[in-house]
């Protein structure tokens, strides 16, 4: 059977952004209670599926989106994000948002989420700001490139082994866990949330649906080997705005 709902607007750029960012945060609750890491992926697509637009996903974009990426950022205890991904989109350190510092402040969050950077290679500019910072973790595997591990560890970096071979997700949230960071927001790439989702760990997709079509052969925003069963997701919500941005959130099925 077919249902028609009508869709909440988003609005970004209002008089007062901040109460409009908080009225959206009841759209995006974690769990109440968390006795592990809960991993929400937030992900930007075009209407035929294309993941970015010349290499980048803000090429997608718009206000609404931004505004749902401000939001999931100040609800999160981690940003997790490939390190190639985060060197192409310019990534900076997380800062405070004042929309968030009291709610974050009532739950004993830290003022801004920390960085984790996920790098099999550590092929990551030493000079990338975010490194020296102490907020920010480079989490790698112990085949990783001594020299290059050297390399960033003398400039200051925190490098973690979550692996051997290849960084291995499960061992990322056991020390997120560990650093006392369960609300996990995850911000791709592709290849990164490909990992999350092989290994059966993705606990909800918010996913921005732009109104433009890309063509070409884009990735979309999973990629990587086919899963021997198909990942059943429901829906939580469908939120819109008036540029044409439809706003998704989908959570693993039990």
């Amino acid at each position: 059977m077919l249902y028609q709902h009508k869709a909440t607007q988003v609005t970004s750029g209002a008089p007062d952004e901040t109460q409009n960012l908080r009225e959206l945060a009841r759209f995006y609750p974690y769990p109440d209670s968390l006795d592990r890491p809960f991993v929400r992926a937030n992900m930007v697509a075009s209407v035929d599926g294309a993941s970015s637009v010349q290499g980048r996903s803000g090429g997608l974009g718009g206000p609404g989106d931004r505004a749902i990426f401000r939001l999931l950022r100040g609800l999160a205890d981690v940003v997790v994000v490939g390190a190639r991904t985060a060197l192409a989109e310019g990534y900076r350190q997380p800062t405070p948002d004042e929309a968030f510092g009291a709610m974050r402040a009532d739950q004993g969050q830290s003022p801004a989420p920390m960085l984790a950077l996920i790098s099999n290679s550590l092929s990551i500019d030493p000079d990338y700001p975010p490194l020296a910072d102490p907020a920010t973790v480079v989490l790698t595997c112990s085949d990783a490139p001594a020299q290059r591990r050297r390399t960033l560890t003398d400039r200051g970096a925190t490098v973690v082994d979550c692996g051997s071979e290849a960084v291995r997700i499960g061992r990322v949230l056991d020390h997120l866990a560990i650093l006392g960071r369960p609300r996990v927001l995850c911000e791709g790439g592709p290849t990164l949330l490909g990992a999350v989702v092989a290994e059966g760990l993705l606990d909800e997709l918010c996913l921005t649906t732009s109104p433009t079509i890309v063509a070409g052969d884009t990735a979309r925003i999973v990629t990587g080997p086919a899963l021997p069963e198909l990942a059943q997701m429901r829906p939580g919500h469908l939120l819109s705005d008036d540029d044409g941005y439809v706003y998704t959130r989908w959570t693993r099925a039990s």
